[in-house]
């Protein structure tokens, strides 16, 4: 083997090295973004879960008003009536 050999074989491991290492730098800022977005997922998912719980919990304060103001008239109109 000879010397330009040699240098190129071992300019090829330094190189080796350099892309192994990047990969796995690489790898690990994935990883880290995969699980980011999964804690993402799972806080979207618990939003809308309290949300859709919020909205079945508000659909009867409608109605209450709309009985309320429907009592209210009732009574205006029965006290109306009565004079």
């Amino acid at each position: 083997m000879s010397d330009d050999q040699a240098t190129v074989a071992v300019e090829l491991e330094r190189l080796r090295g350099t892309v192994e290492a990047g990969f796995a730098r690489v790898d690990g800022s994935l990883a880290l973004l995969v699980q980011r977005s999964d804690q993402s997922d799972k806080q979207l998912a618990d939003h809308e879960q309290r949300l859709d719980a919020l909205e079945r919990s508000r659909w009867p304060l409608a109605s209450i008003g709309v009985l309320a103001t429907l009592a209210t008239t009732a009574l205006a109109a029965l006290q109306l009536t009565t004079r």
